[in-house]
């Protein structure tokens, strides 16, 4: 008998890899949409191992989504951006969740960002402090603003996928050596968007602009690696149409 609850242990212990996890999570699957304390748990931890880069808000959004998704992809899982019982033991094997200084810090009503690796003391100073957090590591307030702009300017009428593609679209080309480097350099380079070309860039943006660059930022690129983007019905330019088309989303067509 004693041999047989031994390798039940064992056998436990293969399946589950720490004892925490059986604290942790509620055990059902955690996809997008969902929000409440498994999200919470589930932002922290991607979050103390540097996949998420966003708010710990308890709503699983984008951001939540490409950073559970890049998590399964360097650990070897199926990448389907649920949490289903596999991820989540793998992530509770991968991170630490102070569930206490997470909850104290929400109850509080402060909006943070728990960075793993520094001590609890130093990461949660005040209100004032962790909305400078917020900002996505290489990235100013300007670079956001400038690019929610780029978004309304160019595409307020379009559905809010291509809202974010064009954000997409914005950060493809400063990671391409065939363009500028910056979010500035981008936007205003000539001839690059219509929306400074007519003056439609300095329109007041809405929230919805701002996060569709926020979505963009944290990984969400329904453009598919695209580079430019055009309104058939309205575009003047010849070459435009000789790019290689990925897809088309609302008005736009995005091409390479």
């Amino acid at each position: 008998m004693r041999k047989k609850v031994c390798l039940v242990i064992v056998a436990f212990s293969i399946l589950f890899g720490n004892a925490s996890y059986t604290d942790a999570f509620s055990g059902q699957v955690i996809q997008k949409g969902a929000f409440g304390d498994d999200v919470i748990e589930l932002q922290s931890r991607l979050q103390y191992i540097g996949y998420y880069k966003g708010q710990i808000d308890g709503d699983f959004g984008w951001g939540t989504y490409w950073a559970l998704r890049n998590f399964q992809n360097d650990y070897g899982m199926e990448v389907d951006g649920l949490a289903g019982p596999e991820t989540r033991r793998k992530l509770v094997n991968a991170s630490e969740y102070n569930e206490s200084f997470v909850r104290n810090n929400l109850n509080r009503g402060v909006k943070f960002t728990h960075y793993g690796g520094t001590p609890l003391e130093n990461q949660v100073k005040s209100e004032t402090v962790s909305k400078k957090l917020k900002l996505p590591n290489g990235y100013s307030e300007n670079d956001i603003k400038l690019m929610s702009n780029a978004v309304y300017g160019e595409a307020r009428g379009e559905p809010y996928e291509g809202q974010v593609a064009v954000a997409a679209v914005i950060l493809n080309r400063i990671e391409d050596e065939a363009f500028p480097n910056t979010v500035s350099g981008v936007i205003f380079e000539p001839l690059a968007f219509t929306a400074v070309a007519d003056g439609q860039i300095w329109l007041t943006p809405n929230e919805q602009a701002r996060r569709a660059v926020m979505d963009a930022i944290n990984g969400w690129d329904p453009s598919e690696n695209a580079l430019y983007y055009f309104n058939p019905v309205t575009a003047t330019s010849k070459w435009i149409w000789t790019r290689p088309q990925i897809k088309k989303i609302g008005e736009h067509i995005f091409c390479l």
